[in-house]
């Protein structure tokens, strides 16, 4: 599934495209949708932006159109209004005059009023943005260790969107392993110099995946393995997808498990399990395989 930066770089592109400009032609696949296509109709679009791991278009009728992408929903737009060729599933087309966007695949889709914008059921419980600029290490500490959350595992606990929003399984695999913690641990189980490590890990991570279109690995490195011929994809990361290669840091081969209930990978050698944190099960995968 897209996880924040991936979700806030295409809502970026679709404000790019679709801010201010005129709807001309509307296409909705769901039957209870349908009749906003004539109600839009003519309406402006306002601007587009994320919000976790949805995306809201604000109309200047004063609706909005929230979609989640889920695991397999895209949005693509054509500068020239045709239809790409894609053998996905339309939900949604928005024309403009000059550009038109289309929905892919994607079922969560629903257009709500101020209201029903500030009670949605997934949007009135996003915990803090990490890519809200406002956010801080200091206040993603604070977050983590308030005590309904201190007591749960990590693995899980990063990637709820209740506690804090954008975080998905690479980015908490990621910042995990950066923070040299195991997934198992709790933010009880942590002092505050760990905290603190965690915290700003997180927040870094998240935006620099989002300045680079996906890389989490350290940038350097990165760069040089792209000057090595490596590409995106094996370049991208320090420890997912990066199953029996060996750890940048300690040269351990990392190893791909489910870690309290979740799929994930880690360095053991980075990331040692403690007596509190092991793992339900563990096992090592050959390299290429996630």
């Amino acid at each position: 599934m897209p996880e924040g930066p991936e979700i806030h770089r295409a809502a970026d592109q679709l404000d790019a495209a679709l801010a201010g400009q005129r709807l001309t032609e509307l296409y909705f696949a769901f039957e209870h949708l349908k009749p906003w296509e004539a109600r839009l109709r003519g309406r402006v679009v306002l601007g587009v932006e994320a919000r976790g791991k949805a995306i809201l278009t604000r109309f200047d009728d004063g609706h909005t159109l929230y979609s989640h992408n889920q695991l397999y929903g895209r949005w693509l737009i054509s500068a020239d209004g045709s239809r790409p060729r894609t053998s996905r599933q339309l939900r949604v087309t928005l024309h403009t005059d000059r550009v038109a966007a289309f929905l892919y695949s994607a079922s969560d889709i629903e257009l709500l009023d101020p209201a029903g914008l500030a009670a949605h059921r997934y949007l009135s419980r996003l915990g803090p943005e990490l890519l809200d600029p406002a956010l801080d290490a200091a206040a993603v500490a604070a977050r983590l260790g308030e005590a309904r959350f201190r007591r749960r595992a990590l693995m899980g606990l990063l990637q709820d969107q209740g506690v804090l929003a954008g975080m998905g399984n690479y980015l908490c695999c990621e910042a995990l392993h950066v923070a040299g913690l195991h997934p198992g641990q709790r933010p009880a189980d942590l002092d505050a110099n760990q905290m603190a490590r965690l915290a700003r890990t997180c927040l870094e991570l998240t935006r620099q995946s989002y300045r680079t279109g996906g890389i989490t690995n350290d940038l350097q490195r990165a760069a040089r393995l792209e000057r090595e011929g490596a590409d995106f994809e094996a370049r991208r990361f320090h420890v997912y997808r990066r199953a029996g290669l060996p750890c940048y840091r300690c040269g351990t081969p990392i190893v791909k498990g489910r870690f309290v209930g979740r799929m994930g990978y880690l360095c053991p050698g980075c990331q040692p399990a403690a007596s509190t944190a092991a793992p339900t099960a563990t096992t090592a995968t050959k390299a290429g395989n996630t």
